[in-house]
């Protein structure tokens, strides 16, 4: 097949030209030039998803891969273009276009947020505005302008944690570098509740390649099973040869200490509290996404384990003196808080 992908050069899109690759299809890329270095045997098309599509017109491909939309007018603009070039459309959504996370086993029918897409075009009008606090919305719109252009071949994938190589969120790496540096560990929640959902980007994009093949349209959760975050760790700390010990503190001690969720506590979101006071109920649907429909599909999984050496040798390849992590926890203000939990009568509330 020919394939376009919009992006191309970070962690999905690049795990996913590889694998494309390696079965013999033929690629082209189609971003802003940056970090296109990192792809080779890949034609290269210069442009601006949000203002110059010159190089897409009157060009034909099989399937698209677009792994950066987010403006729905953006989205709008593309698919006009491609509905006339390509058979099949494959979109990287997000689980959080849900309406919350409160029920667990979320479906693909469950209720999504959105807005007046009148409203979103005079919100992204410059595009290089502060727009994720409309992330959820603009995905949702996004799905429904890809699906308006082009009905029938538009397949929404809605994307729960990222994880592999070149994993830029540093959620997870931030876990990998911290358990593999060993010693007293700071760990969120209960270790007997507390859960994760992730997926590797070359799980993904093995089966993204499998749907544009059997051009299997539709609207799909995709993200990995529910795992216990002690589970993760532990094989974190197995995986680098860690001498880490976990010291779990509860969603009390860690909230009350203004301990930030996702951000501070990477992966970790609280069970029994929301949020905040615009949520009424606690998201304990956040890890255990139902996925049977990608599954049914023909989604499958490697071992946790060989994700966690791959991240693990990206980590050390990179100059850590100059990296500042996007996530995660600074050193002093954890052994602050691990002073403070060792005094702490009711660590797991």
């Amino acid at each position: 097949m020919k394939i376009l992908v919009i992006g191309g050069s970070r962690s999905l899109g690049r795990a996913f030209v590889k694998v494309a690759q390696k079965k013999g299809h033929e690629i082209s890329v189609f971003n802003r030039g940056n970090n296109n270095e990192v792809l080779q045997d890949v034609e290269v098309l210069i442009g601006d998803r949000n203002g110059n599509l010159e190089h897409l017109k009157n060009r034909k491909w099989d399937a698209v891969l677009d792994t950066s939309g987010l403006i729905p007018s953006s989205v709008r603009n593309l698919t006009s273009i491609l509905k006339a070039q390509a058979d099949f459309y494959a979109f990287v959504s997000s689980i959080s276009v849900y309406k919350d996370w409160i029920p667990k086993g979320i479906k693909e029918d469950y209720p999504v947020q959105s807005m007046p897409k009148e409203e979103a075009d005079e919100l992204t009008k410059d595009p290089n505005g502060d727009l994720l606090q409309y992330y959820a919305q603009f995905k949702t719109l996004s799905e429904q302008e890809a699906e308006r252009n082009m009905p029938g071949r538009v397949l929404n994938i809605r994307a729960g944690q990222l994880v592999g190589e070149n994993d830029y969120t540093d959620r997870l790496p931030y876990w990998v570098n911290r358990i593999s540096e060993g010693g007293q560990v700071l760990a969120p929640g209960n270790p007997q509740t507390s859960y994760i959902q992730l997926i590797d980007v070359k799980d993904m994009s093995e089966w993204i390649l499998k749907m544009m093949e059997e051009k299997n349209a539709g609207t799909y959760n995709v993200t990995g099973k529910p795992m216990p975050l002690l589970d993760l760790f532990t094989k974190i700390k197995e995986s680098t040869g860690s001498d880490a010990e976990f010291n779990w503190a509860g969603e009390k001690f860690l909230l009350e200490n203004n301990v930030v969720p996702w951000t501070e506590m990477p992966l970790w979101i609280p069970e029994n509290t929301p949020l905040g006071p615009e949520h009424q109920e606690p998201w304990k649907g956040a890890f255990h996404i139902n996925i049977d429909e990608a599954l049914q599909s023909g989604l499958t999984f490697r071992p946790i384990e060989e994700t966690i050496r791959e991240v693990h040798g990206w980590i050390q390849s990179m100059e850590e003196a100059n990296y500042t992590w996007k996530a995660g926890i600074a050193p002093d203000r954890e052994k602050t808080l691990l002073e403070n939990l060792a005094n702490h009568e009711l660590k797991y509330i």
